[in-house]
C-alpha cells in the first residue's frame, strides 16, 4: 500500500509541474513567435506517443537550422522510437491478455515502458539541444497537446525561439517583429 502512496504521490508531482509548465509556456508565447511544431507521421500508441516523426524540413526553420542537421535530429528520435516501441506492443498485447485475471495491473508495465520512452526521447533531446540547438537560439522539447482530428493527446516536437535572461526585457518587441536577437545564449529562460 506504501508503494501505491508513492506512485500517488509522484504522478501528482509530474502533474503540477506540468501545469506550471504549460503557465510558464503561455506567458512566454505572449512575446515569442510561433512555435515549430512537428507532429508524428505514424501510427499513435495507446499513450500518445507517435512511432515516427516526419523528417520533412518545416519551411519556418528556413534560415536557422541546416535541413541536413534537422533530418539527423529527427533520424536519431525516430531510432530511439524504433528501439523501444516494440517491446511496448508486446507487454501491451501481454496485458491485455492478463488483464482480467489481474484486476489491470498486468498494465503497469506498459505505462512505465511508456514514460521510459518519453524520458529517454527527452534526454536525446536535451542533448541535440545542448550540441547544437542552443547555439543556434532554438530549443527543441516534447509537447503534450490535445490532437486536432480527434480528442486524444499527443506528444509532438516543438521548436522555440530562446534568447537570454538578462536581456529578455529589452528583447520581448524585437522577438514579437520577428527578428532573432541573440547569436549564443548564455542563460536560457524557457526550460520547458
Amino acid at each position: 500500500m506504501e508503494d501505491f502512496d508513492e506512485i500517488y504521490e509522484e504522478e501528482e508531482e509530474e502533474e503540477e509541474e506540468e501545469d506550471e509548465d504549460r503557465a510558464a509556456e503561455e506567458q512566454l508565447l505572449k512575446y515569442a513567435p510561433d512555435p515549430v511544431v512537428v507532429r508524428g507521421s505514424g501510427h499513435v500508441t495507446v499513450f500518445g506517443l507517435s512511432n515516427k516523426f516526419e523528417s520533412e524540413f518545416p519551411s519556418a526553420l528556413t534560415g536557422k537550422v541546416a535541413p541536413e542537421e534537422f533530418k539527423a535530429s529527427i533520424n536519431r528520435v525516430n531510432g530511439c522510437l524504433r528501439k523501444t516501441l516494440p517491446v511496448n506492443v508486446r507487454w501491451l498485447l501481454c496485458g491485455c491478455l492478463c488483464c482480467c485475471c489481474t484486476l489491470g495491473f498486468s498494465l503497469w508495465p506498459v505505462i512505465c515502458l511508456s514514460k521510459r520512452t518519453r524520458r529517454s526521447i527527452e534526454k536525446l533531446l536535451e542533448w541535440e539541444n545542448s550540441r547544437l540547438y542552443h547555439k543556434l537560439c532554438l530549443h527543441w522539447r516534447l509537447s503534450k497537446r490535445k490532437c486536432e482530428s480527434n480528442n486524444m493527446m499527443e506528444y509532438p516536437l516543438v521548436s522555440l525561439m530562446v534568447f537570454p535572461a538578462r536581456d529578455s526585457l529589452e528583447m520581448m518587441p524585437a522577438m514579437r517583429a520577428g527578428s532573432t536577437p541573440c547569436l549564443c545564449p548564455t542563460r536560457l529562460i524557457m526550460d520547458l
